[in-house]
């Protein structure tokens, strides 16, 4: 049996993806800004541990200019940015040594191209010398959130879906679990559809810690927003819910922006769309003083003893993701 850790645990590096792919972002200046972005996370999270960044070689002079000279390049083609789902989902098996637990990235139901992410797994489990565990899972890590202590929080539209997975929600399950080393998942149904992702948990809810989740929603339901019904209606499912060890969730809410710089409705305004690294939570600011002030206090008392560092990646918010989205980690072993 495997065992994925929780984001919190101790990490050797951070993963990345350098955003490449003109088809995919056919807007030369919107990629430029995106590779600013994802740059200005890098930068940020190499103070605290190693930051490794995916590209083709062909690139990687223009990216040096933008990432601090600690950064490693390693030269494995990219399309696009969203490491945490092309990337490779690291684990331990029963003997205590690292492999690649493979969830089979098929950019999100087809929806876009990925001939290089699609390959980006198995290229650094090949370069690190690490197996590469298949449980024909078809998916991405940004669809599932784990405690690293036997249970997984996830909506079913990111996995039980016929654009990824054929089997029926006890297959989906059974596959879920194997590839996390997990004992029990807690599904809410989320929206299919609505964005390329088919509503990841990562935007809405986080495990702090076993026991312990964020979850970013307003203040009430605004029944002619399908989002924020969706939102609540996981909200309720968590609160009713007990984890793999019996223990009632108990729920830390992340304020919303109310004024945030980008207006559009289409963006991701999410701050629980943070990441854990050694010694620091990398999260998003999104220009509304008082709710990223508030986001602010509440991630360092939930983690306390770790800088919090809020970065301008409105790029990102605009391509539909954030921080999280774009990171993976390597835990130490």
């Amino acid at each position: 049996m495997l065992h994925a850790p929780d984001e919190a645990a101790p990490h050797q590096r951070t993963f990345m993806q350098w955003p490449v792919n003109a088809q995919v972002h056919d807007d030369a200046g919107f990629l430029l800004d995106l590779q600013g972005a994802i740059a200005r996370i890098a930068n940020a999270i190499v103070a605290f541990e190693p930051v490794v960044m995916l590209m083709a070689a062909e690139h990687k002079l223009s990216a040096a200019r933008r990432l601090s000279a600690k950064v490693e390049i390693w030269d494995i083609a990219t399309d696009d940015l969203w490491c945490r789902d092309s990337g490779p989902l690291f684990a331990t098996d029963a003997t205590g040594k690292q492999v690649v637990s493979h969830i089979r990235f098929n950019g999100w139901g087809n929806k876009q191209t990925h001939r290089n992410d699609g390959r980006i797994a198995q290229a650094v489990a090949q370069r690190l010398g690490l197996a590469v565990v298949d449980h024909g899972l078809v998916g991405e890590a940004g669809g599932a959130e784990t405690d690293g202590a036997g249970t997984v929080l996830a909506h079913e539209s990111s996995w039980i879906n016929r654009n990824r997975n054929a089997g029926d929600k006890a297959d989906v399950t059974r596959r879920l679990l194997a590839a996390y080393g997990a004992e029990k998942v807690i599904w809410a149904p989320g929206i299919r559809g609505a964005d390329i992702t088919d509503y990841h948990i990562d935007a809405l809810a986080r495990f702090v810690r076993p026991g312990v989740v964020a979850i970013q929603i307003g203040e009430e339901i605004d029944p002619d927003d399908p989002w924020s019904k969706a939102a609540f209606q996981t909200y309720d499912i968590l609160k009713a819910s007990t984890d793999a060890k019996g223990r009632k969730l108990t729920l830390e809410i992340i304020v919303e922006p109310e004024t945030p710089r980008v207006r559009d409705p289409e963006f991701v305004a999410s701050y629980v769309n943070y990441y854990v690294c050694n010694g620091a939570v990398i999260a998003a600011q999104f220009g509304d003083r008082q709710a990223d002030a508030e986001a602010r206090a509440t991630l360092e008392r939930l983690y306390p003893g770790r800088q919090v560092v809020m970065l301008n990646v409105d790029a990102l918010g605009e391509a539909g993701g954030g921080v999280h989205c774009a990171t993976q980690q390597q835990p130490k072993v």
